[in-house]
């Protein structure tokens, strides 16, 4: 185990997002599967209690703990895209498996573990600051899944 690992909680199907992300995100995986050694509030022997596995090279555990707590947007992961098409497949890989769609960028998965789904473009575009920035920025508000085209031409003034 790394020195330092995501915990992320889960009603009970930790094992299905885990197997899901590294379906979808490159540099993913699923590693060892724990189990309970014995009954616990919530749960019975043998099943499936923690899930060892890496988003994008992070390295996370996915704990079963039941339906206590929920995610939200708090937390997020944010996965830095490169063009539209690569946009456009982490955005659908979500929102076809479940997911919600969200403003700026933003949606969640089925197990409502929420994601930003962010081109380069736009945050080089905020990087830059001054009139860029606010252009890039007013584009982005109007936009659930980011339109790179339309960041791009914020950013000459179109």
């Amino acid at each position: 185990m790394k020195k330092n690992t995501i915990c992320l909680w889960y009603n009970h199907d930790a094992e299905e997002a885990a197997h899901f992300y590294a379906r979808v995100f490159p540099d993913s995986k699923v590693g060892a599967v724990h189990r309970a050694p014995s009954d616990y509030p919530g749960g019975k022997s043998g099943d499936v209690l923690t899930v060892e596995f890496t988003v994008c090279g992070v390295p996370c555990i996915g704990l079963n703990g039941g339906d206590i707590f929920k995610h939200s947007e708090a937390f997020s992961f944010q996965i830095a895209t490169d063009n539209q098409k690569e946009t456009d497949h982490y955005w659908n890989a979500i929102i076809g498996n479940g997911g919600e769609e969200s403003a700026c960028g933003w949606c969640k998965d089925k197990w409502g573990l929420s994601w930003q789904i962010t081109p380069r473009v736009l945050t080089e575009a905020m990087a830059k600051g001054g009139n860029v920035a606010k252009r890039a920025f007013e584009a982005m508000m109007d936009m659930q899944k980011i339109d790179i085209a339309r960041i791009e031409a914020a950013v000459r003034g179109d």
